[in-house]
């Protein structure tokens, strides 16, 4: 062999960078799996993987704790070192949620009123984002039930999503407390038009899987109800036909008794999802990865990713003293509004009230902020 001469080391070198991770099969907590590589016809491909990240906390709807964190840098950075895995798969367990962000009791309870708490776990929230956009195999964003708030940030971080059609898309931050600074003011803008961006950052609306499809969020949508046999769409969207009245009405929700009646029908079947069809998308993508150069590959997506994280990077360390500061004011309230609804009855607090007292130059304290607060109920 030419060059034989030259001293090498052979050994392999060992890029794990997490050896006791913050994975767990118990919720609330983190899933790391590894899975064979499959071809079109279901044959395993030999020491070829492909990398599922889980987020696992189905009683409140995958939001992330703070160890999930974790468990979600750890897995997103092993899958970025490992050169046995092909792609790696972004997910969460069960029919109805991806995620729905942060965990609003531990940032309730905890967080709240203690800025500097929260400024750390930013760190390792902003450390979540960065793994994901820098991790160096394309990333599939598998959703399997609702993306909202701090789940749609981590969400649009990944490279391509994949949804089921039950999924909804949206913000909530300024209506309990905080602002979608976690990425969604920084990635909406490439996905969305600036309005729709706009809208959708701010108001709170829930758009559903098909309109956000048609407006260029996600890639794909498929059915997963499956009943009697039959794969069935969601009978609660409108996508039997484009115009009406003049107004595009594809994406939307149906109205009326039509859907009460198509909400019922869901909740009678959602628990039973079936997710064959989303499966096989997944697959389909992850075989055109893998029929890729893998540098080639690597170098594309990082073309494109630079574009999502010029924003994100400018805006990152900024948003994470702001976010942390507001812990001390309106994030206390929101964040304790929705932790506390099932005593008091109510999710919000009284805004109207509370721009009064601005207006008046009321003191920020707790008595002000008792004046906006439900009651418990008696």
């Amino acid at each position: 062999m030419a060059l034989e001469w030259m001293p090498r080391d052979n050994e392999k070198k060992d890029h794990t960078l997490h050896t006791t991770p913050y994975w767990s099969d118990e919720a609330p907590g983190v899933v790391y799996e590894k899975r064979p590589l499959t071809d079109p016809e279901g044959n395993v491909v030999e020491n070829l993987y492909v990398s599922w990240i889980r987020l696992n906390n189905p009683k409140q709807y995958n939001s992330y704790t703070t160890d999930m964190v974790k468990g979600v840098i750890a897995g997103f950075e092993n899958a970025s070192l490992d050169r046995s895995v092909v792609a790696t798969v972004f997910t969460a367990t069960g029919p109805y949620a991806f995620c729905t962000g942060g965990n609003t009791k531990e940032y309730s309870e905890f967080y709240s009123m203690r800025s500097d708490e929260y400024g750390q776990y930013m760190e390792l929230f902003n450390h979540m984002v960065d793994s994901i956009l820098a991790c160096k195999k394309p990333v599939i964003c598998r959703v399997n039930g609702m993306r909202v708030a701090g789940g749609q940030e981590i969400g649009m971080a990944c490279d391509i999503t994949l949804s089921s059609d039950l999924a909804i898309y949206g913000q909530a931050g300024p209506r309990h407390g905080s602002a979608p600074d976690g990425g969604s003011s920084d990635f909406l803008p490439w996905y969305l038009s600036m309005e729709d961006a706009m809208w959708n950052c701010v108001s709170c609306e829930m758009w559903s899987a098909y309109k956000m499809k048609t407006k260029g969020l996600i890639s794909k949508c498929v059915p997963v109800l499956k009943v009697d046999g039959e794969w069935v769409r969601n009978p609660t969207i409108i996508t039997d036909r484009y115009l009406e009245d003049g107004e595009i009405v594809y994406g939307e929700y149906e109205k009326g008794d039509k859907l009460k009646e198509a909400r019922a029908f869901v909740r009678q079947h959602q628990a039973n999802a079936d997710f064959e069809l989303l499966d096989k998308e997944v697959d389909k993508i992850v075989w055109t990865f893998s029929n890729l150069f893998p540098g080639c590959l690597i170098k594309s997506i990082d073309g494109i990713r630079m574009k999502k994280k010029y924003f994100w990077d400018i805006c990152k360390n900024g948003n994470r003293h702001w976010l942390a500061a507001n812990m001390g004011g309106e994030a206390f309230l929101g964040f304790g509004a929705f932790n506390t609804k099932k005593i008091t009855g109510q999710d919000t607090v009284d805004f109207i009230k509370f721009r009064q007292n601005i207006a008046e130059c009321k003191t920020w304290d707790m008595d002000m902020f008792a004046e906006v607060m439900g009651k418990p109920k008696e």
